[in-house]
């Protein structure tokens, strides 16, 4: 899979599966709409859940060792998810990955090994094909709605994902609001408030998908300890709302791959920045601070995952524009190995440890990602001296 010059005007069409024939521009961000709020419907219910997997299912690590077990799942079936994709088309496969969402919210209203490993690896598979079939899909009506309206792709790309991004953080907010008023405070390990959740959950699926240190590291080990299992809610619903605005914020300030580089080094910035703070300087503390730590962390992280979410997706729109599907495909082998890797460390190591394994990640993925940048500027410089 290579990576495509920015400029394509005197290269062939490229092949890109159109899912979009025949609509107006108007119907196009019509869709971007339905499209985001679908994604949020389906993920306040699965991403709430998730977040509290490793405390509520903490018998034998259930919670953990099931989500290792779905993200493992999840990085092998992104293998072959862009051929599926292709089969299928991306709204169909949107559909039927929204399935997989479904019964792992079922599972979980009788937690056991023989509920959740099955459905975890089923939603392996679900996951793969319903985000590479998202990234076709968004990507496919942005490069149509530019060509019709005569905007400039890169800005066209970067408001759709913007748009859908920041809907789709929302889901962190509204889930955990949920969460925090289902399941209040002084009713951790109530069956019937677990229960209720995770019907209520079901429920909003059936109308309407550095992320893996928040949902297990961060959650068990510095939420948990000082604000209890209802305090979960209350953090992620923090972290929920300033992922959803700096997605937006982002999503408009995307106009190519220079605006790209910026907003992602100033997104690696936040997320190292807590990082450290962990590393270096924070311990549990009570009182007052004892609560406003962790919500601050959670707004840093949130800001920290906006802007890589946006920025990662608009990246790979702007450079594969042959292969969408294949580009959408490995960013989700890549992200579900690590995120795979994290949940299966996360019971055998200790939070120092993680936050030094993030640290070290960080680092080299921004220097990757600066160098891959340089090449690709240097690769498109000379691309336009040649056509002069």
């Amino acid at each position: 899979m290579a990576i495509e010059s920015m400029d394509t005007r005197d290269e062939e069409a490229p092949l890109v599966v159109d899912v979009s024939g025949g609509e107006t521009p108007k119907s196009r961000t019509r869709d971007v709409h339905i499209l985001s709020c679908a994604f949020l419907l389906i993920f306040l219910a699965y991403g709430a859940a998730q977040n509290l997997e490793t405390t509520i299912n903490s018998e034998g690590n259930l919670g953990t060792v099931s989500l290792g077990i779905l993200y493992v799942s999840f990085a092998f079936f992104s293998l072959f998810a862009s051929l599926v994709v292709r089969v299928l088309g991306s709204k169909n496969a949107v559909v039927l990955g929204t399935t997989g969402y479904w019964l792992y919210i079922a599972a979980n209203l009788k937690p056991t090994w023989y509920t959740m490993v099955p459905v975890s690896l089923y939603m392996g598979f679900a996951a793969s094909i319903i985000w590479v079939g998202e990234g076709t899909y968004l990507t496919s009506i942005a490069r149509s709605h530019a060509i019709d309206t005569g905007l400039h792709e890169g800005t066209v790309i970067g408001n759709f994902n913007g748009e859908f991004w920041a809907v789709f953080a929302l889901h962190q907010f509204v889930g955990n609001l949920i969460t925090l008023a289902v399941l209040p405070k002084g009713t951790e390990g109530s069956t019937g408030s677990t229960s209720l959740l995770f019907i209520v959950f079901l429920c909003s699926m059936t109308l309407g998908l550095q992320q893996a240190f928040v949902w297990a590291s961060y959650t068990k080990d510095i939420v948990n300890p000082t604000l209890g299992e209802a305090g979960v809610g209350g953090a992620m619903a923090v972290y929920g709302a300033f992922d959803a605005i700096c997605s937006l914020v982002a999503g408009r300030l995307t106009s190519g791959l220079r605006s790209i580089t910026v907003i992602v080094c100033g997104g690696a910035f936040f997320q190292a920045l807590i990082l450290l703070w962990l590393l270096l300087k924070y311990s549990a503390t009570s009182g007052v601070l004892g609560v406003i730590y962790p919500l601050l962390m959670a707004a840093f992280l949130g800001i920290g995952d906006g802007v890589l979410n946006t920025q990662l997706s608009a990246l790979l729109a702007l450079l594969f524009k042959h292969d969408t599907e294949g580009a959408f495909a490995q960013l989700k082998v890549w992200q579900s190995s690590a995120i795979a890797v994290v949940f299966f460390l996360s019971p055998v190591v200790t939070l120092q440890t993680m936050v030094e394994i993030m640290v070290g990640a960080i680092s080299v993925s921004l220097v990757s990602f600066l160098f891959l940048t340089l090449k690709v500027e240097k690769a498109f410089s000379s691309h336009q001296v040649t056509n002069m």
